[in-house]
């Protein structure tokens, strides 16, 4: 059983496939408009789907880094376990996960360490498999359908629940590549029949790309009206009004 993230070789096999080729070519360009609007220092992307330049060629950040779980080479800037990330806490501006929780069982602790090190207000951008849909058939026919190994997919209804939990804002989810999950099925990619999935029917899609926002919740207690000030021994300063910065997170 996986202990944390990775993409086994049978996946990366596949992403060679002309199948596999066409998603990364569509991928890459929504994460480019993810990306968009999105600056800071670092932007960190969690495995390595694809090449290292992939996704991080479209970051608007002054630095990118790509830790993965076992993949040494260009472009991968350190390995290490993806549920316990070897970075500073509150050092990084976004964060992109690209199927990277489909491909691990520790989805909560990935979540967990991608809110620790994301500075205030910081960005999520994750790409997943989405469970049903057009790519339901995998079940049927032998050799179709969604990469291997891909089992423990979220669905993008889940992750929201979780990523509110953790007091992330939302922002949005598109649902995209609506072409049949065929190995054998060549040709370009059509952006006119992409639009008329998103438009017509995004149930039928088999992936989405979610995008959320890390928030930093603050509380300042209200005094209740019937509280009555008690009166200041001399000597003592008067107790001051505390901020307190809380943080969600999840027990699960």
């Amino acid at each position: 059983m996986q202990t944390t993230a990775h993409f086994p070789d049978a996946a990366r096999q596949w992403l060679t496939t002309a199948l596999g080729q066409a998603l990364l070519g569509e991928e890459s360009r929504i994460a480019e408009e993810a990306f968009d609007g999105i600056f800071g220092e670092q932007c960190l992307q969690l495995g390595l789907w694809g090449e290292a330049n992939t996704f991080l060629r479209h970051t608007r950040t002054q630095r990118s880094v790509l830790i993965d779980a076992r993949e040494a080479g260009d472009g991968v800037t350190a390995i290490g376990a993806l549920h316990r990330l070897p970075v500073a806490d509150d050092t990084i501006d976004c964060v992109l996960l690209p199927h990277t929780l489909d491909y691990s069982d520790r989805p909560h602790q990935i979540l967990r360490e991608v809110d620790r090190v994301l500075t205030a207000h910081g960005h999520l951008v994750i790409l997943g498999f989405k469970p049903g849909g057009l790519w339901g058939v995998r079940r049927l026919i032998p050799g179709a359908g969604l990469p291997p190994n891909a089992d423990h997919i979220v669905s993008d209804r889940q992750l929201k629940d979780w990523l509110k939990l953790l007091d992330f804002r939302i922002h949005g989810t598109l649902r995209y590549f609506f072409r049949w999950p065929l190995p054998g099925i060549r040709g370009k990619n059509s952006p006119r029949w992409e639009r008329r999935g998103r438009r017509f029917w995004p149930e039928l899609a088999a992936c989405y790309m979610l995008t959320a926002q890390k928030r930093v919740s603050t509380l300042t207690p209200v005094r209740p009206l019937w509280w009555r000030k008690p009166q200041v021994v001399a000597g003592l300063v008067e107790p001051s009004t505390r901020v307190s910065r809380i943080r969600f997170d999840e027990n699960s």
